[in-house]
Order: C-alpha cells, then sequence, then structure tokens
C-alpha cells in the first residue's frame, strides 16, 4: 500500500466516524422504536388478559351465585314433589336471567338428574361418572368447582360445568348441582378481541386443562397443557407476568401476557405474535435504514472523492517538492559549475575574484593579515610541445590536485586556477613567513610527484612562486594590488632560475607582514 501522509488517514478517519455515527445512530433509534413498540404491544396484552379476567371471573360468579342458591333451598327445602316444582321455576329463571348457562342441573347421590331448567325430561341420564360428580362425592369443601369441559348430554353443546356439593343433614354426600356454561359464550367474546391474525387467547384451568382457545378448534377443548412452556411460565413464575412463548399448538412464537382469575382455579392468557407485532417496526426500520444507507454511501462517495483531491492534492505538492529540491540541487550543481574550472576542479577566476574581495574587506575591518601565493608551472609551454595537451591537461590536473589537498587545512583558504597554468592560493589571517612555508610546501611536494619533463633543466616539473602578505587599511589599496605584488614575486622567481618562492619585496600602501 502506497504512502499516505497523516492528514489523509485523519480524513478518512473522519468520514468513517461519521458514517459509523450514522449506522449507530439509526441502528439506536430503530432498537429503541423496537422497544417502545414491544413496550406498548406489551401493555395492550395486558389490558386484553385483563379483560378476559374479568369477563371470565363474571361468568363463573354470576353462575356460582346461582348455585349457592339453588343448594340452600335443596339443602333446607328437601326434594319432595312440591319443593321440586318450585325449585324448577326458579331454575328457568336463573338460566333465563344468565345467557352464558346451558342448563342448570340438581342430581342426587347417585348422579340421577332430579331436577333441570329445561322442561325435557332426563330421567334416563345418570352423571354420575363425569369428573364435578366424582370430585364432590370425595371432597367435603362446599365450595364452587370448575370442571373440565364435557359435551352436555341434554343439549349436545360443548360446556364447562360450575358446580357444588349438596350435603345431606348429617354432612355427607347427598348431590351436586351444576350450571353448565356454554363454551360458544366465551368463544363469542374472544372472536370480538383485536388479537390479529396470528394472536391467540386462551382460558385454562390451574390443573392444566384448556378450556376454551382462539383460533377455535373442538379439538383443542379439554387439552392437557402441563408440558407447555406457557403452563410452566405460569406455573413457576408466579401467577401473573409476560413472556415470549413459541406456542406448543401452532409453533407461532407470541407476546404472552397471563393472569389468574381473582376468585376461581383459572388463568387465562392473551397472546399477540411476534411477528405481527414487529411488522410496523420492520417495515419503518427497512425504509428508513434504506434512507440512512443511502446517506451513508452519498458521505462516503464524496469523502472518498475529496480523500482522494487530497491524495492528489498531496501527491503533486510532494512532487513539486522533489522538483524544487532537485531544482536546488541543480542549481547547486551549477553554482558550483559556474564557480568551478572544469579542468582543475578548482576554484575557477570568478570565484576567485569575489573570495579575494570578500577577504581583503574582512582582512580590512579586522585588521588581520591576508596572504596570496601565485604559484606558475616551469616550462610548462615546452611540457605540452614535448608530451602533447592531453599530458599537459593531466599534469595540471595532478598538481592541482596536490595543492589542493595541501591547503586544505583551514575553511577560509582558497587554491584557484588564476589562468593557464597559473593557480592562486589565498590565505586568510597568514603572515607573509608562513605564505613562505606553504608556498615551499608546495614546490617541494610537486617536484617530489617526479613527472618527467625534458624541457626544464631539473628533468621533472617544477613550480615557481610569488608571495605576499599584507594588513589592509581602510582607504587605501585595492585587492588587485595584492595579485600585482604577487606576479612580480614570481616573475622574479622565474627571472631567478625557477623552482623557487619568492616573497614579495616591493613596497604597497599597506603594512607588510614580515
Amino acid at each position: 500500500m502506497s504512502y499516505r501522509p497523516p492528514i489523509i488517514w485523519r480524513a478518512i478517519a473522519f468520514v468513517a466516524i461519521v458514517c459509523l455515527c450514522f449506522v449507530v445512530l439509526d441502528g439506536w433509534r430503530s432498537w429503541s422504536a423496537r422497544s417502545v413498540h414491544l413496550g406498548e404491544m406489551d401493555v395492550a396484552a395486558s389490558n386484553l388478559s385483563r379483560a378476559m379476567v374479568q369477563q371470565a371471573d363474571d361468568t363463573f360468579k354470576e353462575a356460582d351465585t346461582a348455585l349457592l342458591g339453588i343448594v340452600e333451598r335443596v339443602q333446607h327445602g328437601g326434594t319432595g314433589p312440591a319443593a321440586l316444582k318450585r325449585l324448577h321455576d326458579v331454575l328457568v329463571m336463573r338460566q333465563q336471567e344468565l345467557p352464558q348457562l346451558v342448563g342448570i342441573f340438581v342430581f342426587d347421590e347417585n348422579g340421577i338428574w332430579i331436577v333441570n331448567s329445561t322442561s325435557t325430561p332426563l330421567n334416563r341420564f345418570n352423571n354420575s361418572d363425569r369428573e364435578y360428580f366424582v370430585f364432590h362425592r370425595y371432597n367435603v369443601d362446599p365450595g364452587p368447582h370448575i370442571g373440565v369441559p364435557v359435551i352436555s348430554r341434554s343439549s349436545g353443546k360443548w360446556v364447562i360445568p360450575v358446580s357444588r356439593r349438596i350435603n345431606k343433614p348429617d354432612g355427607s354426600f347427598g348431590g351436586v348441582v351444576v350450571a353448565t356454561v356454554d363454551v360458544d359464550f366465551f368463544r363469542s367474546f374472544y372472536d370480538s378481541l383485536q388479537i390479529g391474525k396470528a394472536g391467540a387467547v386462551v382460558l385454562v384451568l390451574n390443573s392444566g386443562v384448556m378450556l376454551v382457545r382462539r383460533p377455535f378448534d373442538v379439538a383443542m377443548i379439554g387439552k392437557d397443557m402441563r408440558k407447555t412452556e406457557l403452563y410452566r411460565y405460569y406455573t413457576t413464575k408466579g401467577p401473573a407476568g409476560t413472556a415470549f412463548i413459541k406456542s406448543a399448538q401452532d409453533g407461532v412464537t407470541r407476546l404472552n401476557n397471563y393472569r389468574n382469575l381473582p376468585n376461581y382455579p383459572v388463568f387465562v392468557a392473551a397472546a399477540l405474535s411476534k411477528d405481527e407485532i414487529l411488522h410496523h417496526w420492520w417495515r419503518d426500520t427497512i425504509w428508513h435504514s434504506a434512507g440512512v444507507l443511502c446517506l451513508v454511501v452519498v458521505v462516503g462517495l464524496f469523502g472518498w472523492h475529496l480523500i482522494r483531491q487530497m491524495e492528489l492534492r498531496t501527491a503533486a505538492e510532494a512532487e513539486l517538492t522533489r522538483a524544487h529540491a532537485s531544482l536546488e540541487q541543480l542549481n547547486r550543481t551549477l553554482e558550483q559549475l559556474a564557480l568551478q574550472d572544469s579542468l582543475t576542479q578548482l576554484a575557477n577566476r570568478r570565484q576567485f575574484d569575489v573570495t579575494l574581495h570578500n577577504e581583503y574587506s574582512r582582512a580590512t575591518r579586522h585588521a588581520s593579515p591576508l596572504a596570496l601565493i601565485m604559484l606558475d608551472v616551469d616550462c610548462f609551454k615546452q611540457y605540452n610541445d614535448i608530451y602533447g595537451h592531453a599530458a599537459g591537461d593531466e599534469c595540471l590536473r595532478t598538481i592541482s590536485r596536490l595543492v589542493r589537498d595541501l591547503t586544505a587545512g583551514r575553511p577560509g583558504d582558497l587554491a584557484a586556477r588564476y589562468g593557464g597554468e597559473e593557480i592562486a592560493v589565498l590565505l586568510p589571517n597568514t603572515d607573509a613567513a608562513r605564505a613562505v612555508v606553504i608556498a615551499d610546501n608546495i614546490r617541494h611536494a610537486i617536484r617530489g610527484l617526479d613527472i618527467e619533463h625534458t624541457g626544464n633543466p631539473t628533468g621533472f616539473v617544477t613550480i615557481s612562486a610569488g608571495v605576499v602578505a599584507r594588513i589592509p587599511i581602510q582607504g587605501s589599496g585595492e585587492p588587485t594590488e595584492l595579485i600585482r605584488a604577487a606576479d612580480k614575486a614570481l616573475y622574479e622567481a622565474k627571472s631567478e632560475g625557477r623552482n623557487r618562492v619568492l616573497a614579495a619585496s616591493c613596497s604597497l600602501p599597506s603594512s607588510t607582514v614580515s
């Protein structure tokens, strides 16, 4: 991966954080909306179950209240013909008052009908095998009993029996009085509840026997629910609660709100389908999330375009920086080439003139000595004639390297090719004696190279040098006077036989350093 500067990474991080914030905020909003929606449905299911509890409790209470008066009449009025006739009228009246009842029946201790609320004789039937009859025969509790649903032998309908025990004067079992509640009464009420297409409501005995359920199915009446998740919640979590439960009847997951009846061993459950509850939430979430996704894509594309532009700009700036650095390097190279002699690699005449002027001014300000050595290769024209110009150039390069090495000890010293085979050495803060020593060292070193030169009386390449050193005085003399003095000394050295160093002896308008 190509290098990206920190500002690009910060831009990428910013775009990523903005997009992530959009997604996180939308997710939080959707989850909060889901929680609110489920809370509202929980309240709705709770209200439904409360209404079911109230309806069931009132239904059983009305039937039980009627039974309580009938038990008292039988136990105190007896079962004679006149008493039974009066009791029959009472039963008919009670049934007419309570539309939920299919009938009211009184059985003796053997299960024989002795009186009922219908006009049909029922002497041929015996109900001693019914669950409620068996319960009261062996249970002395005089309270009401909600029995398992049965098909009425008198009407052929599914009914829920509400019964009480009749005691003889000695307290022994004397029979049972039963009010049969029509299952269709509950079914009609449950059909009126708004529970959606996949919702369900159920009425269950505490013993686990199902009484009524919507969606209605005859096969469900009397079904054992003790192994269902709903029954386990009811028996272990308390008499009222809410839970998502997968139905054992149809496999649908529903939000169940269950609660028991306050006066009877029965509980109800109102269940709303989880899919239906969340249907509108899902639809809203999908549309809203699609919008947020489109926004994230737009922001991402815009961010990508912005980052791309920043990368291009950064790359252009980097390229410009590299070009600028290359140009500066080229300028330095050109400047160096402009101030350097191409043959000897010494400073050229231009650089020498500039440096001489600067050092002369500095020496004037600080009253410090400034020395100049002018050296020239002896009989160099003859060398070129004898050995050729290529050999002459190589000879000059060799001498120049040696001069440069011998004068490179101090930063201010400068060795320059003054012209032809003549080399100038500028030595700031150097007196005449020191300058002569340096010049003589150069002369000896060049002679020590043992470069053959048959045109020179010595037989080898040698140099002659003129040396001058002055402390310039402000307003008196020019830098060129140093050059003239050194040249004069050089000329005299050559005149006196070459291969020697001679210090300037002429008078200049400056003080001589001895």
